[in-house]
């Protein structure tokens, strides 16, 4: 089993490629000790039994063959939990895989559950077996085992069966425009441009103060700069948590920096301690006036017992249809809905609202009620008021 190192392997077997109706993908990489990822090894397989291994980290190799394929739109481009991988591909070409399928995306619409794993998927419709021995190995040393390029080439022969069963599915129910929506957010550069001034979002649910938002903005786009810039994890630089309570402390000085139980002793009197203190004074000095709270705080927190009801007829719903929940809705999203009929959520609009959200708002109305017969819920829309006969959901009126 040979890894292709040379530029000119590379471009012979993506022209070969370019000519199948589409081409499964998958990458190794590593990214403990760096910021961004290191690639390390790529396969790629066809329908015509073509399966092949990449080792981008051979001398002189030229990847733009690689990339070249990935642009080709003759060509789809097929893989299972992408993100992960398209990252790698924007940073490395620029580009994002066109046109593109996401099996995992696919699968959940297709009633295979939430986010569900390659490993399940195989064994569910390959009928096969992954040995998953190798999954955590160190893919940057060389040479590579056997058992490491069998289990990587395993990555996309298997991924084949399993796309073709996933089409057919989508086909038959008549359910491929579902997967639009998803697969444009994957495939939009704006979700892999990490931008050091929107670091915070991913910190802010315990913020729940305008002037705290402000300097968690600060402390946090300095971080992302900073590991960007030495090409290290954000951790490496300061904890999620030490972030957090800079963010809640706002400490003026080095003495009050240095009482927070999350910085380490003696990182006070630091040039990165100096970077932190002049981080949270831009957040102090900051207008807080355009400033807004995330959309989980502003919510009164008063419908509980709406959102909990909004649950159970989502689990109902996922169901019946046989379609994974979470492609239908967040808890935010139902949060959202419990608290207004015109939330802006993908859960009231499209085919979504049309499966479920109508159905969301029936239920806040009363026009709809939920009970358990043998052992299910069973969803069940109400008459008007004159006859005040639950009526079961899809009964012939």
């Amino acid at each position: 089993m040979d890894l292709i190192t040379t530029t000119d392997a590379l471009r012979e077997v993506c022209t070969r490629l370019a000519s199948q109706p589409f081409v499964t993908v998958d990458t190794e990489f590593m990214r403990e000790t760096t910021y961004y990822p290191k690639l390390c090894l790529i396969q790629m397989a066809a329908p015509d039994g073509t399966a092949v291994l990449v080792d981008p980290l051979a001398p002189a190799i030229d990847l733009q063959p690689f990339i070249g394929l990935m642009a080709d739109e003759q060509t789809v481009k097929v893989f299972h939990s992408a993100r992960q991988d398209l990252e790698i591909i924007w940073l490395m070409g620029g580009i994002l895989p066109h046109p593109f399928f996401d099996t995992q995306v696919a699968a959940m619409v297709c009633g295979y559950g939430d986010s569900v794993s390659y490993e399940q998927l195989v064994n569910d419709v390959a009928k096969a077996k992954i040995d998953k021995s190798s999954r955590f190995t160190d893919w940057s040393r060389r040479p590579l085992s056997e058992a490491q390029l069998t289990y990587a080439l395993s990555d996309v022969t298997h991924l084949v069966k399993v796309y073709e069963v996933l089409v057919a599915e989508l086909l038959r129910t008549d359910r491929g425009a579902w997967l639009d929506e998803e697969m444009a957010v994957l495939t939009s550069p704006e979700t892999y441009r990490a931008d050091p001034a929107q670091a915070w979002r991913r910190l802010s649910g315990r913020m729940r103060k305008p002037r705290e938002i402000a300097v968690l903005m600060e402390v946090a786009a300095w971080r992302e700069s900073e590991a960007q810039a030495r090409n290290v994890p954000r951790g490496r630089i300061l904890k999620d948590e030490a972030v957090i309570d800079v963010a809640s402390a706002a400490p003026r000085n080095a003495e009050a920096l240095g009482r927070l139980r999350t910085i380490p002793a003696g990182f006070e009197r630091s040039r990165t301690g100096a970077d932190i203190l002049a981080a949270v004074e831009r957040g102090q000095t900051r207008d807080t006036g355009n400033i807004q709270l995330p959309e989980r705080i502003r919510r009164s927190g008063g419908n509980g017992a709406i959102v909990e009801l909004l649950k159970v007829l989502l689990k109902a719903v996922c169901e019946a249809e046989g379609v994974a929940p979470k492609i239908i809705a967040t808890v935010d999203d139902l949060e959202a809905v419990a608290d207004d009929d015109e939330a802006e959520v993908p859960a009231l609009q499209g085919w979504r609202r049309a499966l479920f959200g109508e159905k969301a708002l029936d239920l806040k109305q009363g026009r709809l009620a939920l009970s358990v017969e043998c052992g299910r819920i069973v969803v069940r829309q109400l008459e008007p008021a004159a006859t005040g006969v639950p009526r079961p959901l899809g009964a012939d009126s």
